[in-house]
């Protein structure tokens, strides 16, 4: 596949995605900066906030309909998005929407990251996309999901989690990967207190980045099966995940 070819074969991709950002957390680390503000409305290199990395990672990227899931003091947050983010083309098929927990289908506010978007599978249906991208609204980075998608197609997955390298005494801090040597998924553990090596190292482990890509239809059914379980603490890392490989 050549550099043009790759690009159009992206493109394609990103088009039939739907991003879902989850801004709905308060930041609990951030102390007095997140008093009155959800996390990912933090101001960031004055007048940017937190999520627009996210966003512009997004666009950069080629996805262009998004939603962000907003719960805790989310007024700036709301504020923002409005005047920032209102250049998205609608007669183009393009959007950022702001998806506020409205007790669509339960009578609970968002309880977990998987629920957050349970509460929303109404709107992911109204959007009928091939595949989905969850990502948190408070994280600093710099991505093209666009070869995260491709990666995708190519491996015929169902879902695919990014991950980044970290020292291994590190690692207890997120959740971590193993792998096969094909880089399947074989096992994921949320701050495991002895975390599983990457193959071909002794002293690295693969943590995961939050960042996660869903065939539509396995996400859907990953989360109904999640929302009728009561042990389930409804979170990505926590249960989808792992019950996914399982």
């Amino acid at each position: 596949m050549n550099e043009q070819d790759s690009t159009r074969y992206v493109s394609r991709l990103t088009r039939e995605t739907l991003a879902l950002v989850l801004a709905g957390g308060r930041g609990s680390r951030l102390k007095q900066l997140t008093m009155w503000r959800a996390k990912p409305a933090v101001p960031f290199g004055g007048k940017f906030r937190i999520i627009d990395f996210a966003l512009s990672n997004c666009v950069n990227s080629g996805i262009r309909k998004i939603g962000i899931l907003s719960q805790y003091k989310a007024h700036s947050l709301i504020q923002h998005v409005q005047r920032g983010w209102g250049f998205m083309r609608g007669e183009l098929g393009e959007f950022v929407e702001l998806l506020p927990a409205q007790q669509r289908l339960e009578t609970s506010w968002y309880a977990g990251t998987a629920d957050a978007i349970y509460q929303n599978i109404d709107i992911i249906r109204t959007h009928h996309p091939q595949y989905v991208l969850i990502l948190a609204g408070d994280h600093v980075y710099k991505m093209d999901y666009g070869a995260m998608l491709a990666a995708h197609v190519e491996a015929d997955a169902d879902i695919t989690v990014g991950c980044m390298q970290v020292p291994l005494e590190e690692a207890r801090g997120f959740g971590v990967l193993a792998v096969d040597d094909q880089n399947r998924l074989v096992e994921f553990a949320e701050k495991p207190d002895t975390p599983t090596p990457m193959p071909g190292s002794q002293d690295t482990a693969l943590a995961s980045m939050g960042i996660y890509v869903f065939r539509t239809e396995v996400l859907i059914n990953e989360l109904l099966r999640d929302a009728d379980s009561a042990e389930s603490q409804h979170d990505f890392g926590g249960d989808i995940i792992p019950n996914a490989i399982h």
